[in-house]
């Protein structure tokens, strides 16, 4: 039940932004553990001066195409799965939309399941407890 936010440069084609949906998809399935139906993203676009980060801080050299994925998880995966996600992720977006993995980072950040309602004004995920059943 992840939702991603994905932050870059305004002015990219709405091919180039449905390749960076259905890549980072595609690898959230494949590497992450997450449901196929599973597919919740906000991709923003930023104004020249919006996204300030450093082009060489632990990698790079980044260039203006920086792309950051901010993933919120409703469970912990281990760090080796991270790290097979992080380095899936980077291979299917050179693949499309033809993204660097220099310009590539993501932060994964951690919820309760007891911290999601998908619809209705409902917990969800733990209805039943809610519920006492």
């Amino acid at each position: 039940m992840p939702l991603t936010r994905i932050s870059l440069a305004r002015g990219k084609s709405p091919d180039y932004l449905r390749a960076l949906s259905d890549s980072l998809h595609r690898t959230l399935v494949e590497a992450f553990e997450v449901p196929p139906d599973d597919r919740f993203q906000i991709i923003h676009q930023h104004e020249p001066g919006e996204m300030v980060f450093d082009r060489s801080y632990l990698g790079g050299p980044r260039s203006d195409d920086f792309v950051l994925f901010q993933v919120t998880a409703g469970r912990p995966r281990s760090t080796a799965t991270k790290a097979a996600f992080f380095q899936r992720l980077v291979e299917r977006l050179a693949e499309a939309p033809g993204l660097r993995p220099e310009d590539v980072m993501v932060v994964i950040s951690t919820t309760g399941i007891d911290d999601w309602s998908f619809s209705g004004g409902v917990a969800s995920m733990v209805q039943d407890e809610v519920e006492g059943r």
